[in-house]
């Protein structure tokens, strides 16, 4: 893509409620805009991004058998008094009325959908299992948005809800789907620990979430230094120096950013929903239900606390908007029908952005550490001699290569 073409509107300055580094950097290399308090629109280089992840999430939970579908973010109430959640959930649900004073609300998360969608489907042991997931944009109003992704009050989330026979079936989802976490966070190139929690306000009696050590993270994890063992502080109640629970090793703590949580459900909704089937015993049973989010948008937030410096993004290449940044010193007459040859070749195999804007180079080197392409093809003095500049941003190491060569090279890297 050329990027006289493509809106990315880079900032000098962050604005000044930008409060920790991702939210600066979002802002300044021209992925997010502020909208309103808590709410942002995501340009076009962050909407790449995030599809990037969102591709990532729907490869491991399509091989795993998951089904894709769409549900209504408007609801209406009768569903959530079904499940008691109407009066219980609290401040952050946001309620309205439509023309004819019946109310509804903005989805924070779909449990009483999918369960009035499966109830009515599902009648049988033998439809199961199922397991069925959307990515989708979630509301929740904030008392306090902040952090810019962290914590909005509209937010982009990947939420699957499985259904069992039995409590043996959920117990097989729950360690699948987390399984396929490890690996979707692995992918994207974010390092997690897996924490034991609460169940908070979307019920049942497991959860573990998935954590992103970082110190703006608004969670207190406590953790073992000689096994495994992770848990919420919330939840766990420990603190520096306090013994493991489970093999009796030092605790430390860290502050993390939570971007995934699964829990097994149970009955808690298909009880109160009337959602049964009918076992191999011909016995009528509740549906054994577990649901798992992903906060897509929050991930982008992770990926750029974790993998940034203070002026500059450094994408991990899986979810980078672009493969290769091709950024011409001079744009002279006898420079461009060379630039156009590599530019047409490389996007063959790859997806480049050319900074073809006629711009002085210092503008376009600030500009590309901010948008944080991890590979850059610089077309500089060697021009002449059929040769460019290729840096590979995630090791800081800069190599002339001849044209001729450049696709080999790249495919070694790529």
């Amino acid at each position: 893509m050329l990027q006289t073409t493509l809106f990315v509107p880079t900032l000098k300055e962050a604005p000044a409620n930008a409060e920790v580094k991702s939210h600066r950097l979002l802002t300044r290399a021209g992925l997010i805009k502020q909208t309103a308090s808590g709410v942002y629109t995501y340009l076009p280089l962050g909407w790449r991004v995030l599809r990037n992840i969102e591709a990532i999430v729907r490869d491991e939970h399509d091989k795993r058998g998951c089904s894709e579908l769409l549900m209504p973010a408007l609801q209406p109430r009768d569903l959530w008094e079904e499940s008691g959640r109407w009066s219980e959930y609290g401040p952050e649900l946001m309620r309205l009325k439509d023309r004819k004073d019946r109310d509804f609300l903005l989805g924070p998360t779909h449990e009483e959908v999918i369960t009035s969608i499966v109830r009515d489907h599902v009648d049988s042991y033998k439809k199961l299992p199922l397991a069925l997931y959307q990515i989708q944009t979630k509301y929740r109003d904030e008392l306090r948005p902040r952090f810019g992704l962290m914590r909005g009050r509209e937010f982009i989330m990947k939420d699957l809800y499985t259904f069992s026979e039995d409590e043996a079936g959920l117990d097989e989802w729950y360690s699948l789907i987390s399984e396929a976490y490890t690996t979707i966070f692995n992918r994207v190139g974010l390092e997690t620990k897996i924490v034991a929690s609460d169940t908070g306000q979307i019920g049942g009696k497991t959860a573990h979430e998935f954590m992103v050590m970082s110190e703006v993270g608004e969670d207190t994890i406590a953790y073992c230094n000689e096994c495994d063992y992770a848990g919420n502080q919330e939840f766990n109640q420990l603190n520096d120096g306090d013994a493991c629970p489970v093999c009796s090793g030092s605790v430390s703590t860290a502050k993390g950013i939570e971007v995934g949580n699964i829990f097994k459900l149970g009955d808690k909704y298909s009880k109160s929903m009337n959602a049964h089937v009918t076992n191999k015993e011909g016995k009528r049973v509740p549906l054994m239900m577990g649901c798992y989010g992903i906060g897509i948008s929050r991930t982008l937030m992770a990926a750029v606390e974790q993998h940034s410096s203070e002026n500059s993004i450094l994408w991990p290449k899986s979810i980078a908007p672009f493969d290769i940044h091709m950024i011409p010193i001079n744009l002279k007459d006898e420079n461009l029908k060379t630039m156009n040859a590599i530019y047409e070749t490389l996007s063959e195999d790859y997806d480049v952005l050319l900074d073809n804007r006629k711009e002085r180079a210092g503008v376009k080197f600030k500009d590309a550490d901010l948008i944080g392409i991890p590979y850059r093809i610089i077309l500089g003095k060697g021009l002449k001699d059929g040769k460019v500049e290729l840096l590979n941003r995630q090791t800081e190491t800069k190599t002339e290569v001849a044209i001729d060569s450049l696709k080999a090279t790249l495919k070694s890297l790529i």
